[in-house]
């Protein structure tokens, strides 16, 4: 009989995400750009795993620029990699992540650019085909996605980069320790935005067993509007410094009441893909709905199925929308 232990599949894919030491090797000197700055804790997991990640290899971050602050005129020293925040804004859903994204790519294109794993969803082929046309006069490019479809509208349509499957970001956080013991019995952790499915609405219609959250709803009104402030302070030169300082520690705690929350229950059922990320990242046992798109039953398809506290609500699987037109020669079935 054999003694060798088989690897805890969290561990796997934490190992996955050494990869990226291929085009940003330990030591580099990068600017991280695009970092999240809202109560999207999804979006906070995915930053705290990519800054774990340039920790755990050295890496040192010499600027960091959100949305709100990135500016054409910032100078970035030819001997820095160009680092740009990974999640499920790539495409034409979210447009002003996405035209920072060109934006940068256009304006260094002697610098070597690296898009951290991502999801990639257009809905109009006019914009990919935009994106493409933006992406080909870049001759140092390197995308990582998170999921097969992603890859293959990735690899057919900017054939002049190179297009890497990676996890999601979060996992290098793996494990996580948690002192809490759960005192309730199910969380309903659903989307309340437009990538909801009618899978979930007609859940939403049942009263169902547990309570109910999204990131939206888990915060309240006075930690938002901090956020809205600290955003504001970013966009001012003379606030600048501070307002990052303060938000990379504010959003510590964001994370931990995030973390704090999904302790309280023995179970989550979810249609957000980090409320199944997060859980899974705890051991927590999990049901994942699927969103309007498919990117939480492809994310599962080729990363989580493996991982047994998770599993996928196979009667969302049936309300997942058809594939865009565009997109029906790349889909993997």
């Amino acid at each position: 009989m054999s003694n060798v232990q088989k690897i805890h599949p969290m561990d796997e894919l934490k190992k996955r995400l050494e990869s990226i030491l291929e085009v940003v090797p330990p030591r580099s000197k990068i600017y991280y750009i695009d970092y999240p700055v809202h109560s999207n804790c999804g979006d906070l997991l995915i930053m705290k795993g990519t800054e774990a990640f340039f920790k755990d290899h050295h890496i040192h971050v010499s600027q960091r620029y959100s949305v709100h602050d990135f500016h054409d005129q910032v100078e970035i020293p030819r001997d820095h990699i160009i680092v740009l925040h990974g999640g499920g804004n790539f495409g034409d859903l979210y447009e002003a992540h996405q035209s920072l994204r060109e934006r940068i790519v256009q304006h260094y294109p002697h610098h070597r650019i690296v898009i951290l794993p991502q999801t990639i969803f257009y809905k109009d082929q006019a914009i990919l085909q935009r994106t493409a046309s933006v992406f080909a006069q870049h001759t140092d490019l390197h995308i990582y996605v998170r999921d097969e479809i992603s890859f293959q509208i990735a690899s057919d349509h900017f054939a002049n980069c190179k297009v890497n499957l990676v996890p999601d970001m979060a996992h290098q956080l793996w494990p996580m320790e948690i002192q809490r013991n759960p005192r309730k019995e199910r969380l309903n952790f659903f989307r309340t935005d437009i990538e909801q499915t009618a899978t979930q609405q007609s859940l939403n219609s049942i009263e169902q067993h547990g309570d109910y959250l999204d990131w939206p709803t888990l915060y309240n009104k006075y930690e938002r509007k901090l956020i809205y402030y600290i955003s504001k302070g970013l966009k001012k030169p003379a606030s600048r410094t501070i307002s990052q300082f303060i938000w990379m520690k504010y959003s510590d705690y964001l994370v931990n009441k995030a973390v704090r929350c999904f302790s309280d229950y023995r179970m989550i059922h979810t249609s957000r893909l980090h409320g199944h990320i997060l859980s899974c990242l705890m051991a927590k046992p999990n049901l994942l709905i699927d969103n309007s798109y498919g990117k939480n039953s492809g994310y599962y398809r080729i990363w989580t199925h493996e991982v047994n506290t998770a599993n996928m609500d196979s009667s969302s699987k049936a309300s997942a929308p058809p594939v865009p037109k565009y997109m029906e020669s790349t889909a993997t079935v």
